[in-house]
C-alpha cells in the first residue's frame, strides 16, 4: 500500500508531467482549449489529494477522494482525446494515461476501503 505522502508526490509529478505535455502542442484554437482542459484536472487531481489531509472527518475524506477520483477520469479523457487527434507523440501519452489510470485505481481502492470502515 501506498503512504499518502508518496502519493501526494506522484500525483504532483503527473501534474507537472501534464504540464510539459503541453508546451508541445501546436497553437491553435483547439489545443488551446484541449490545454487549458487537461492543466485544470491534472493540477486539480494534485491539489485536491493534497487537500484529503485537512479533511474534517471519515465522510469529509471520502467525499474529497471521490473529487480526486472524477478529476483523475476527466485526465483521462483529455489524455485520450489528444492521442486520437494526435497532439503529440503518442508514447508519452500512453505513459500519462497510464499513470492517470494507476492513480485512478488507487482513489477508487481508497475510497472502498474507506466505505467499509464506516459500516
Amino acid at each position: 500500500m501506498m503512504d499518502k505522502r508518496t502519493l501526494q508526490n506522484r500525483t504532483m509529478k503527473f501534474a507537472i508531467d501534464v504540464i510539459k505535455l503541453t508546451e508541445g502542442f501546436l497553437k491553435n484554437t483547439a489545443a488551446f482549449v484541449i490545454e487549458k482542459q487537461i492543466i485544470r484536472s491534472a493540477t486539480s487531481v494534485a491539489a485536491n489529494y493534497r487537500s484529503i489531509s485537512r479533511a474534517k472527518s471519515k465522510m469529509d475524506f471520502i467525499n474529497k477522494l471521490r473529487i480526486v477520483e472524477e478529476e483523475a477520469d476527466e485526465t483521462m479523457f483529455w489524455i485520450e482525446l489528444c492521442k486520437e487527434l494526435n497532439f503529440t507523440d503518442q508514447t508519452t501519452l500512453n505513459k500519462l494515461h497510464g499513470e492517470a489510470n494507476e492513480i485512478l485505481s488507487i482513489i477508487v481502492a481508497s475510497i472502498k476501503t474507506m466505505k467499509n470502515k464506516l459500516k
